[in-house]
C-alpha cells in the first residue's frame, strides 16, 4: 500500500508485518476458497495487486504451478522478498501507472482499493489487465457495515474498545479511506462491464488473531491517535492491557468479497444475431 504521511498503516513500521500475520489468519482462508470457486487452476497467470505480504501470492504460485505465473506488486514491497518466494515481485503503484504489460486469468486485490484517492482508476487498471474470459476477485472492508470492535458493548473496557475504534476510522476517513466501500464492489464491477458478478461477506468476531490485529493496529497509530486527541497515553495503556488479558470479544470489519468475469467474444451477441420485437397491431 501507499507509504506517505497520510497513509496511517505504513508497511515500514514492524507492527505492519504483525498486522499481516493476522489478516492472513483471518482471511486467507476466504481468499482461498473464491480462487478456487472462479478456477484457479494449473496454468493461469495471476496478478496480485497490493500483495503487502507473501502468503497469497505465495500459495497462488503453488496452484498455478511451474506452467504458470504469479506477479506480486506493491508500492512497498519489502515484505515480499522472503527467501525464494516463487512469483515475480515488481514495484507498481495501481492507482497511478499502467498495468503490467500481459493479460491475466485472475487479478486479485484485498484491502487495496479502499486506502486508493485513484479508486476508480485502479480498477479500470485491473479490468484492462484481464485476459477475455478472466476473472476479477476483490476484497475490501466495509466497517461502516459494523462498525464496533467490541459488538458486545457489555461494560466499561468495551465502551473504551470502541471509542478508540471510533477515533481510529476517523482518522482513515480524514486521509480519504472510504469506510463503506465493500458494499459498493458488485455494481461497480457490473459498470466495469464484468459478466457473472456475485459477491458475498465474511465478519470474523473473537479468537487469538482479531486480538492479534487490534493490539498491532492500535500500536501502529497510537501516535497519531494522542495527537488528535481521540484517547490520551492512559487510555490507549488501559485498553491495550485488556487487549492482552483477552477478555475482550473483538470483532473485524465485515470483509466484502466480489468477483466477475470479463466477456469473451462468444458472450457478445452480435446486433444482428439478436432477436427482435415485433410490433403486433
Amino acid at each position: 500500500m501507499t507509504p506517505n504521511e497520510d497513509y496511517l498503516l505504513d508497511n515500514q513500521q514492524v507492527e505492519a508485518g504483525q498486522r499481516f500475520d493476522a489478516l492472513s489468519v483471518l482471511f486467507n482462508p476466504s481468499t482461498f476458497r473464491h480462487a478456487q470457486a472462479v478456477g484457479l487452476a494449473p496454468g493461469w497467470r495471476v496478478w496480485e495487486v497490493g500483495a503487502g505480504s507473501p502468503t497469497v501470492p505465495a500459495w497462488f504460485a503453488e496452484q498455478v504451478g511451474a506452467q504458470g505465473h504469479v506477479l506480486a506488486t506493491d508500492i512497498d514491497t519489502s515484505w515480499l522478498h522472503t527467501g525464494t518466494p516463487g512469483y515475480e515481485v515488481r514495484r507498481h503503484d495501481v492507482g497511478s501507472e499502467p498495468p503490467p504489460a500481459g493479460l491475466f486469468d485472475l487479478v486479485h486485490a484485498r484491502l487495496v482499493l479502499v486506502h486508493l484517492p485513484a479508486r476508480g482508476q485502479a480498477l479500470t487498471a485491473m479490468v484492462a489487465a484481464l485476459k477475455p474470459g478472466g476473472w476479477l476477485l476483490l476484497e475490501e472492508a466495509d466497517p461502516a457495515l459494523q462498525p464496533l470492535v467490541c459488538p458486545d458493548e457489555s461494560g466499561a473496557e468495551q465502551e473504551l474498545a470502541n471509542k478508540v475504534k471510533r477515533g481510529f476510522r476517523t482518522l482513515l476517513a480524514q486521509r480519504g479511506v472510504d469506510l463503506a466501500y465493500g458494499r459498493t464492489l458488485p455494481r461497480l464491477l457490473r459498470d466495469a462491464g464484468l459478466s457473472e458478478v456475485g459477491s458475498d461477506a465474511y465478519f470474523p468476531m473473537g479468537g487469538p488473531a482479531c486480538t492479534d490485529l487490534e493490539r498491532a493496529t492500535v500500536e501502529q497509530v497510537r501516535g497519531p491517535l494522542i495527537a488528535a486527541g481521540i484517547a490520551t497515553e492512559a487510555e490507549l495503556t488501559q485498553h491495550l492491557f485488556h487487549v492482552a488479558t483477552g477478555r475482550l470479544d473483538l470483532a473485524t470489519s465485515p470483509m466484502v468479497t466480489a468477483w466477475g468475469r470479463k466477456p469473451t467474444a462468444k458472450d457478445v451477441v452480435p446486433p444482428a444475431d439478436r432477436p427482435r420485437l415485433v410490433a403486433r397491431p
